[in-house]
């Protein structure tokens, strides 16, 4: 009798254990201020968490800035994230922006450290697994910060003849960050414009000198490796070839021949990809995890035919998959394996004017388009502040920052966790 009812009490939690996900409440996301910590998203099926638990506004990283990096003992991943208090500063480079500060979070238990301690805004986001080192600008100098112990490091003061200079990338072997500075007559034009919508076409109209430059982590020197009057933005090296860099031409996109590589080797940039067709865009590039395939939202032309694109730099050839409008995103991204996408979708008044584009979607590739499943809905999303979806190293989850409460905060969807009948 004992044995049957210590049975049965077993049973009874495992049950319970097992159907956990199942008893979080069913909720429509951002339908109340706050969210619980965990909940089943009701159009979707899909388990969320609110991952940051820091005071304040907390962001994930830029799309495709990778944040993550293997815990000391190997047992878990940990991810590095902003913070920012609302503190705003008058600074000659970072003028009325807010003051954030780098944290790292074990996403295994949630637990958030913070890392830096400025009393400037900072940005930069660049992490070194195998340094175990976040790098980042403050003002006029890039620093760096160990993960584990907080050992602050100066890397580079950059003089006073180099006018906005930001550092964006750091390379495969972890040895030369990458960046773009231009000239002083930039300066006047972003401080007297300071909408992207004023800004954005008067850099690009300008044609103002941008250099392309590296700067060695150890031995702080820096190297022109690039200039031209185009406008450069967007920089980032290769995951996996140290020399390989990959930059745009910013403007307006149906404009510019946006997507260009250079080897530090043989600094000779390489077109990308070639329009075909009046107002055809090609942008918001990012490589793919093994650095062989540079893959891009292509539309041809402008707000018409919806494409995730991926050039081949072995091959040079290109491969486009179909996507429908209200499919588009802002940000794409490439799972761990390679064999999956996420996008973070877009409200009416981006570029595709999608009448039902607020998600965050899940992307497998079926012959020349992509299938799509919604995984968040982001309805209630203000998105003046850009998603920005990660696969986390396993795989397991999607990682986005959302405003559905009210300040930005980051969350992660389980691809686990999908549970039926609950729409």
């Amino acid at each position: 009798m004992k044995k049957v009812v210590l049975f049965t009490v077993l049973l009874q939690i495992f049950l319970f254990v097992s159907c956990s996900d199942v008893e979080l409440p069913v909720l429509k996301t951002g339908s109340q201020k706050p969210m619980p910590e965990s909940w089943i998203d009701k159009d979707t099926g899909y388990k969320l968490t609110r991952l940051s638990t820091t005071e304040g506004d907390n962001r994930s990283f830029y799309f495709h800035n990778n944040p993550f990096l293997s815990k000391p003992d190997s047992s878990g991943s940990l991810m590095v994230y902003y913070n920012s208090k609302k503190n705003r500063l008058s600074d000659k480079w970072f003028k009325g922006n807010d003051i954030s500060q780098l944290y790292v979070m074990d996403l295994t238990t949630g637990n958030g450290r913070q890392l830096t301690n400025c009393n400037y805004p900072i940005r930069g986001e660049m992490i070194a697994p195998k340094r175990r080192e976040a790098f980042y600008q403050g003002g006029d100098t890039v620093f760096s910060v160990n993960i584990d112990n907080g050992k602050l490091r100066k890397v580079y003061v950059f003089p006073d003849s180099i006018h906005r200079a930001g550092v964006t990338s750091i390379n495969a072997d972890e040895t030369m960050i990458v960046g773009v500075y231009s000239v002083p007559e930039k300066d006047s034009i972003l401080k007297n414009n300071p909408k992207k919508s004023d800004f954005f076409r008067l850099i690009y109209e300008a044609k103002l000198m941008h250099y392309l430059f590296v700067v060695n982590v150890e031995s702080n020197e820096l190297n022109v490796v690039h200039s031209d009057t185009a406008w450069i933005n967007h920089v980032q090296f290769s995951p996996a070839d140290p020399n390989q860099i990959m930059f745009c031409h910013e403007g307006p996109w149906h404009k510019v021949n946006r997507i260009w590589t250079i080897n530090i080797n043989d600094p000779k940039p390489v077109l990308v990809h070639k329009r075909t067709v009046y107002r055809e865009i090609a942008g918001h590039e990012f490589f793919s995890v093994d650095g062989r395939t540079i893959w891009f939202d292509l539309q041809i032309p402008r707000g018409e035919l919806f494409y995730l694109a991926g050039y081949n730099l072995d091959s040079q050839k290109e491969t486009r998959y179909k996507l429908t409008r209200n499919e588009w995103s802002i940000h794409f991204n490439i799972s761990p394996d390679q064999k999956l996408f996420a996008g973070d979708g877009g409200d009416e008044t981006q570029v595709a004017k999608a009448k039902n584009g607020r998600w965050i979607y899940l992307f497998s590739p079926d012959g020349d388009s992509l299938r799509s499943e919604k995984l968040v809905n982001m309805v209630m999303h203000d998105y003046d502040l850009e998603p920005n979806v990660h696969f986390t190293p396993d795989g397991s989850k999607i990682v986005f920052r959302a405003n559905f409460e009210g300040n930005s905060q980051i969350y992660a969807v389980d691809l686990n966790s999908k549970t039926e009948n609950v729409y």
